[in-house]
């Protein structure tokens, strides 16, 4: 384990000196409807701790498994086709929480849905009536399915969406510079490896599903340390997405909370609190039209299981009581505050905090015990010397900052931390590359 962390670390800092690896994209990955062709396949989920656990996933027509399953992308008011083709040995369907009138074409009446047996091709069809994030997963023994792997995200665009300067719900207070996908899940991998090994009927002779207890857990499909890898690393066929946020002070970075699995998830976003704009894709505003005048500022969302959120999280350093660009000879620079809203224009450093010095005296660096985002400095965009092999992960001199479930054993791979539902916002100054 401890050599397969150390390629790890090593694979990342190469990708990030090449600008490539954990970059928030301006755009969430996904595919663009409003028709997709989805397959119910198995494969196989990697986690960080070199285990590989057999799942299911709904696959992006013939390609592979993915889990979680693609993250479809229409605006609103479209007509959403949707054709399930199920390769699996059980019945498998789609539910669509949140959407209304939703019908379906082929297959099978089922409890909650249309079902397509073994073989089959059900197709779903609706309108994205309302824009904003939701949960989409099977509707066919959930609480079997969704575990295995059956469940995505699907993302509506309000009508006349502009990418050059978007706005979740339309309304100016809804507005973003870049957008991160946090879909939260867990596994109990007692289950996956007694239905590859013994088949789903040998889950009756046990208490698995009763008993649930995971040891695994995710943000997109993946647990640290690969949730600060790149989008399509090659060593993750089947997790294709990433979940590492990159923003530049005074930013406002989307975040789109999705609580997939059965448990509840106390997301922690350090370095700021995120305002909740909306829940279940419904603004909270307190009238039609008046934007989210009732949102709430959290230190942590607490995702409730099948429940969606949207956030703004923004971060300048205001009223951290230190110039963040450095003082005295080397750290020279102005504070231009044409505007009048107590930033700098370009920077976005906040001007009452300009030429304050750093608020302690630093330790000599043999005194500290590094980690590998520590670029040397407290300043941002500064890198100064490091002892060898110390750092290197933070090529920018940006401020790192974790995010992670707030229940503590969430933060673990089979109790081996770290791991889990952990990842790292990295603030990069401006003027570095954040891959768009």
């Amino acid at each position: 384990m401890r050599k397969g962390f150390l390629f790890m670390l090593g694979f990342m800092l190469l990708a990030l000196s090449t600008g490539i690896a954990g970059k928030a994209e301006a755009v969430i990955n996904g595919v663009n409807g409003p028709e997709f062709n989805l397959t119910a396949k198995e494969g196989r989920v990697v986690t960080g701790d070199g285990n590989s656990i057999y799942s299911w996933g709904y696959a992006n027509g013939g390609g592979l498994m993915q889990y979680p399953g693609v993250t479809m992308i229409v605006e609103q008011g479209a007509l959403v086709t949707v054709n399930l083709t199920n390769q699996l040995p059980v019945p498998v369907s789609i539910v669509f929480p949140g959407q209304q009138q939703v019908s379906a074409a082929g297959g099978v009446p089922g409890v909650m849905t249309r079902e397509a047996r073994p073989g089959e091709t059900v197709t779903y069809r609706f309108t994205a009536a309302q824009p904003g994030t939701y949960l989409y997963h099977s509707g066919t023994r959930p609480d079997l399915q969704v575990e295995m792997g059956l469940a995505g995200a699907l993302i509506v665009r309000p009508s006349g969406f502009n990418g050059a300067s978007p706005a979740a719900y339309g309304h100016p207070d809804t507005a973003y510079d870049r957008e991160v996908l946090f879909l939260l899940t867990e596994m109990d991998s007692r289950i996956h490896d007694t239905v590859e090994l013994q088949g789903i009927e040998a889950l009756e002779n046990t208490d698995f599903l009763s008993r649930y207890f995971p040891n695994y857990w995710f943000i997109n499909g993946r647990n640290a340390p690969d949730t600060m890898a790149p989008a399509f690393a090659g060593w993750l066929p089947n997790q294709p997405y990433n979940s590492m946020p990159v923003m530049q002070p005074g930013d406002r970075l989307l975040m789109r909370v999705i609580s997939g699995g059965r448990d509840l998830h106390p997301f922690h976003h350090h370095g700021n609190h995120a305002r909740v704009i909306a829940k279940d894709a419904r603004l909270l505003q307190s009238a039609p039209g008046a934007g989210p005048d009732i949102g709430m500022d959290l230190f942590t969302i607490q995702a409730v299981p099948g429940e969606t959120y949207d956030a703004i999280f923004e971060w300048t350093g205001k009223g951290l009581g230190w110039d963040i660009y450095g003082t005295g000879a080397g750290y020279e620079h102005d504070c231009v505050d044409a505007s009048g809203d107590g930033f700098d224009d370009m920077t976005k450093e906040y001007c009452a905090d300009h030429g304050k010095p750093f608020p302690v005296a630093l330790p000599d660096v043999s005194d500290l015990t590094l980690g590998g985002f520590y670029s040397g400095s407290p300043f941002m965009g500064t890198l100064s010397s490091l002892p060898p092999g110390q750092g290197g992960l933070n090529p920018n001199g940006g401020f790192a900052f974790m995010w992670h479930s707030h229940t503590e054993k969430e933060m673990a791979n089979y109790d081996i931390f770290p791991g889990g539902m952990m990842t790292m916002l990295i603030i990069e100054p401006p003027g570095a590359p954040v891959m768009e």
